[in-house]
């Protein structure tokens, strides 16, 4: 027999085939009815007591049965295998007897009771009830087969027992028809298999489906041909402000849009907007998205995009976040991270738009403001301090921004203002005085009392005659003027300025041809020694000679050449010549040379001091190595570092300007050096002013101790000079009372000479110990 074990097929198809078998009791009722009402007739007309034990037994199975079917009926499902198995068995239990009754009735018509009516009632109603074999217990395998041998078996062996032939072939023919039966059954069981496995992945993939489209952080609705609403998810209905999707359902794009206007979300005109670029992005069958800022500050985009089988989808997704960061990076890349003001390039974007607009033969004026000194605020207090500072200006230059004022921070403490309308070259004066006394005073930065101190340049034009960048040039120039002029004040610009800025670029050029070609030349001043007046050292000073202009100042084409970036290439020239022409000079006289600030921020520098005086064949001895203050602020470690190398060599190493700086005294303890050359701004006033007197003198006392020589520069008088030889008493001394830079032959011939007032000062000597 075909039985169905455990786990053959799934226990949820298993349990609805076994629901099967008690699904329909009236049809079985009225079986039941018309089987005993036969029996009942052919007991009546035979009056065979065989008949009435048959009559009397199918009337208990049929109460049995049906008290069977009705207890299973209304029962909740099976929970499980093994109690669908029992409720089957008590199935096949009492459907087997009814079987067997069915099977007894024939049996007792065809052989033991014959009677012509009695076999064919008894086949009629048995075959009758056979085809509702596979029908109605399809959903059992073991009781269609117990159906077919209990109802079938005895017909053919009735005909079987009767002997003669043709009765013999008709009993034999039974096992086809039970076959036939048989194979309905299983079609059925498998047609209904199928159909409940296929009903069940398809209750799967709805229930994925519905999970996934109410767990979607969009909102979804689909439109039927009719452009109403035919599926729609939780996140609409939570947009729309309603309980259940199936509220959505059965509506317009309008209804939906609507309903965000009643509820005061979306503007009407915000609707009528949003419907037509939907509603359009489905006839034309392209998608197509809408960004919608609602009421409450969030923000929506919706998608409209045609689908299959004509429905069209609308997706609408909260995108809030999106929005916010797009907004902050739009910000970040517009506006300063310090101060919040628009940056260089939102402040040329604001301008271009505002110049090309409106009259275009009005007058318009930029300005650009920096700071004085701030990078000794930085160097001194930290970059925060410096940071708080640039804040606090920034404070007060917004708060004169409005429509026709522009205020920008173009980087690092460099602001920039744009007057779109000025009336006049006064107006644009008053505006800027007005500004400029605004940012007087002193600010708070973390406790530090910072006085604010700025210089500017301006440029008026009309709009239709310039544009941003040629405004911008120009009042850099009228910037560079002012502070050329003492800083702390502002400068229109003028014609001239662009005539200068012009030369400038010129002698750059010039400049640069003059470095490439050594076009440049060196001359020594003279160092005294106080001990005997004769040279013991000289300073190589560079000089250039222009072609058209001539002798040109190296407070002038020195700064240039820092602007430039060259002033190393002029360090190797001095450097190189000056250990050259020394090795020729006698040798108790040294040089010293000057490098500057750019040559201590690389490590090449210990290689060029080598190679000079690898190439000259100067002693390391006789150089000197003059470093300023400005290389030490850069990197105080790094340049400690060189300097300790450039020892090791063997050369001398001098701190330039001694005095001048921030920390000068920190310097004398914490690096390696030989000799402090004491600024000329000391010797000033030492004749007049007893203070600075003392204060030479304190600093020649705190170094000798150090093993430090002192040089005194900026001797120009032969009282100075008296006033150091008897109570200062530096080392050396240098100035142009012992006359202007030599050539290095001049400096070789006078090498020996003894200045002609040292006798002089001897004589003062000799009458200050008396």
């Amino acid at each position: 027999m075909n039985l169905i074990k455990k786990n053959e097929i799934p226990v949820d198809v298993y349990i609805p085939f076994v629901e099967t078998l008690f699904r329909d009791g009236l049809t079985l009722s009225i079986g039941f009815f018309a089987q005993t009402l036969l029996v009942v007739l052919v007991y009546w007309k035979t009056m065979d007591p065989a008949y009435l034990a048959v009559t009397l037994g199918l009337l208990a199975v049929a109460f049995l049965r049906l008290r069977n079917i009705r207890k299973y009926r209304h029962a909740p499902s099976p929970q499980n295998w093994e109690e669908a198995r029992r409720r089957e068995n008590d199935y096949i239990l009492y459907g087997s007897m009814h079987g067997f009754m069915l099977g007894a009735f024939c049996f007792v018509g065809i052989y033991l009771a014959y009677d012509p009516f009695a076999e064919i009632a008894a086949v009629c109603v048995t075959l009758a009830s056979a085809t509702s074999i596979a029908g109605r217990n399809y959903g059992s395998p073991r009781m269609v087969v117990i159906f077919i041998m209990t109802m079938t078996w005895p017909i053919s062996l009735g005909f079987i027992l009767r002997g003669d032939p043709y009765h013999f072939i008709l009993g034999l023919l039974s096992a086809p028809f039970l076959f036939a039966i048989k194979r309905f059954a299983d079609l059925v069981r498998e047609v209904l298999f199928a159909a409940l496995s296929e009903e069940k992945k398809a209750n799967r993939i709805a229930q994925r489906f519905n999970r996934a489209l109410n767990t979607m952080s969009h909102g979804l609705v689909m439109l039927g041909p009719d452009g109403r609403v035919a599926v729609a998810n939780a996140e609409a209905a939570h947009l729309m402000s309603l309980k259940s999707p199936d509220a959505l359902l059965g509506r317009s794009i309008h209804g939906l849009l609507m309903r965000g206007v009643a509820g005061g979300m979306l503007a009407p005109k915000d609707c009528r907007y949003i419907e037509a670029q939907l509603t359009r992005a489905l006839r034309e069958g392209r998608d197509r998205k809408v960004l919608v800022s609602l009421a409450n500050g969030q923000h929506y985009e919706f998608s409209a995009r045609e689908g299959s089988q004509e429905l069209g989808v609308i997706t609408f997704e909260d995108v809030t976040a999106r929005v916010e960061a797009e907004d902050k990076i739009r910000f970040m890349a517009r506006y300063d991270n310090l101060t919040g003001l628009p940056n260089r390039a939102y402040f040329h974007e604001l301008v271009g738009e505002a110049m090309v607009s409106g009259d275009r033969d009005r007058l318009c004026g930029l300005a650009v403001l920096d700071l004085d000194d701030f990078k000794s605020v930085n160097d001194t207090l930290g970059h925060p301090i410096g940071d708080g500072l640039i804040y606090a200006v920034a404070e007060r230059l917004a708060a004169i921004a409005r429509q026709d004022i522009t205020v920008s921070r173009f980087g690092g403490d460099e602001f920039m203002i744009f007057f779109d309308r000025v009336e006049d070259e006064s107006h644009l004066t008053s505006q800027l005085d007005e500004i400029f006394a605004g940012l007087q005073g002193e600010v708070d930065v973390a406790g530090h009392g910072l006085r604010i101190q700025a210089s500017g340049g301006a440029v008026l034009s009309r709009v239709k005659d310039t544009d941003v960048d040629a405004m911008i040039v120009k009042a850099d120039l009228a910037l560079y003027k002012a502070k050329e002029l003492g800083k702390n004040s502002w400068r229109l610009f003028e014609a001239s300025m662009d005539a200068a800025f012009r030369n400038r670029q010129l002698m750059k050029a010039d400049l640069r041809t003059a470095v490439e070609s050594k076009g440049l030349r060196v001359v020594y001043q003279p160092i005294v020694a106080m001990s005997t007046m004769r040279i013991a050292s000289c300073e190589a000073l560079c000089r250039w000679d222009h072609p058209d202009l001539g002798p040109i100042s190296p407070s002038i084409f020195i700064p240039l050449a820092e602007e430039m970036g060259i002033i190393s290439e002029i360090s190797t020239f001095v450097l190189q010549a000056a250990c050259a022409e020394c090795a020729k000079w006698p040798d108790q006289t040294s040089v010293s040379v000057n490098l500057s600030a750019k040559d201590f921020r690389n490590r090449d520098v210990i290689q060029k001091v080598r190679d000079a005086l690898a190439g000259s064949g100067l002693a390391a001895s006789r150089l000197e190595i003059e470093v300023t203050e400005t290389a030490l602020l850069d990197d105080k470690s790094l340049t400690r570092q060189y300097i300790e190398e450039l020892k090791q060599i063997g050369v001398h190493i001098a701190l330039d300007d001694f005095g001048t700086g921030y920390s000068s005294l920190s310097y004398l303890h914490k690096l390696p050096l030989d000799k402090i050359k004491i600024d000329r701004s000391f010797l000033m006033d030492v004749t007049q002013n007893p203070r600075s007197l003392e204060l030479l003198k304190g600093i020649v006392n705190l170094s000798r101790p150090l093993g430090l020589s002192v040089t005194v520069e900026g001797v120009e008088t032969f009282e100075q000079l008296k006033i150091l030889a008897l109570q200062v008493k530096p080392d050396l001394v240098q100035g142009f009372l012992f006359g202007s830079a030599l050539s290095a032959s001049g400096i070789e011939t006078m090498s020996n000479t003894v200045w002609p007032f040292a006798k002089d000062i001897n004589i003062a000597k000799r009458a200050a110990r008396r």
